[in-house]
């Protein structure tokens, strides 16, 4: 499994921004087995959750033994506190970034395939949002959404305040995100909901959407609420549950559900230093 770290000068954020990519180019068959066929991979754009940055999903979850027995390309990229949105006051348009720019770039960079099928955009948290709003926004380009524990952050919204919160929660960081008027923002493409009422009207094809909570995780409320929105629109959403709250070990579990319900390839593990694979003791030579 290579695991590469990439650094390039993006256009939509005008600075170096960083990335982990892991890449299944190097998967040694087990004794016995064909070597598989190379074939532009199927690609998972996977955000990280405020606090965080490109390393948090490589360090946090065994997504990279799962891409690999899955034959699957994963890109991790930077996101800083951004909700993954376009600011430009700031020239931070993340909304670009995450779903035009680094499709592309990566496109060129590795074989990836171009299919919107074979594209997919998840996250937690602040990245679930961020899967989920960008997902939506470019539908063209991706053909399925995970979002994990994602935030809602027009939930709310006439109840923030600046007064013994924590700092995502004050109206201010809020305001700083995604603009002075939050009501405004609320009914504009930066809310999901907004996103999906459009598509419907228009009749575009939806992405497939998946999503999950931990069952004591303070966001669980508000992702029911947007599953049964989804759903009251006719929309197909796999919302499941389970005992977690909002931590790695949650998101460890179900990023691997992830894998499972997306469309890849049937788990094919290779050699590597946790499978040998030579069928003997290798104590005994």
């Amino acid at each position: 499994m290579a695991v590469l770290e990439v650094n390039f000068i993006s256009e939509a954020l005008m600075r170096t921004v960083p990335m982990y990519v892991i890449l299944p180019v190097d998967k040694l068959p087990v004794p016995g087995a064909a070597r598989q066929e190379v074939k532009p991979f199927k690609t998972l754009y996977l955000l990280h959750g405020i606090l965080g940055n490109y390393t948090d999903w490589l360090y946090g979850t065994r997504i990279q033994r799962w891409a690999e027995e899955k034959n699957l390309a994963v890109v991790m990229p930077s996101g800083d506190n951004a909700s993954y949105v376009d600011r430009a006051a700031d020239h931070n348009y993340y909304g670009d970034f995450i779903g035009e720019e680094l499709v592309e770039m990566t496109r060129k960079m590795f074989r990836l395939s171009f299919a919107r099928e074979d594209t997919f955009i998840g996250g937690l948290s602040m990245g679930g949002y961020g899967a989920l709003r960008n997902g939506l926004k470019f539908h063209n380009t991706f053909g399925y959404i995970a979002a994990l524990s994602s935030a809602q952050p027009f939930d709310n919204i006439n109840a923030l305040t600046e007064d013994g919160m924590y700092f995502t929660q004050k109206r201010s960081f809020r305001q700083a995100t995604f603009g002075d008027d939050l009501e405004a923002a609320s009914k504009s493409s930066l809310n999901p909901r907004v996103l999906v009422e459009k598509l419907v009207e228009s009749g575009n094809k939806f992405p497939d959407i998946y999503m999950a909570c931990g069952q004591q995780d303070g966001l669980l409320e508000s992702n029911r609420q947007f599953a049964k929105f989804l759903e009251s629109y006719g929309i197909g959403v796999t919302y499941e549950e389970g005992p977690g709250g909002h931590e790695w070990d949650f998101w460890d579990r179900y990023i691997k559900r992830v894998l499972d319900w997306l469309p890849l390839d049937e788990t094919a593990p290779g050699r590597n230093s946790g499978n040998v694979g030579l069928g003997l003791d290798i104590n005994r030579g």
